[in-house]
């Protein structure tokens, strides 16, 4: 039904940014809610941020004041801009987004996830 479509995702400096795109793509009956992911290695998958479609965004506390979560209702695509990264926001980051399919059924859709890795 959704195809998620993740894009930014790389190396970088301790300190520096990166911001992840996701796409949308295929049909729905609606998009709701949308966010990211992360998953270290030996660790569960975690919340990173999530997102409304009408903007409420939520934040894990170890991202607050750093990571900023945004949507363009329009494109349906979701960003994540990650700011003074640290070594320990280093994981396979994930993009979720949950739909009403077009049989009307809430559904959560992933990406394949895309890597970051924060050096130090």
């Amino acid at each position: 039904q959704v195809q998620l479509v993740e894009s930014g995702g790389g190396l970088v400096q301790a300190g520096g940014s990166l911001r992840l795109s996701c796409a949308t793509s295929g049909v729905a009956f609606r998009i709701n809610d949308m966010g990211w992911y992360r998953q270290a290695p030996g660790n569960q998958r975690e919340l990173v941020a999530t997102i409304t479609s009408g903007g409420s965004t939520n934040y894990a506390d170890s991202v607050k004041g750093r990571f900023t979560i945004s949507r363009d209702n329009a494109k349906i695509t979701v960003y994540l801009q990650m700011n003074s990264l640290r070594p320990e926001d280093t994981a396979v980051y994930y993009c979720h987004a949950e739909a009403t399919t077009t049989r009307l059924v809430a559904t959560s859709y992933w990406g394949q996830g895309t890597q970051v890795t924060v050096s130090s």
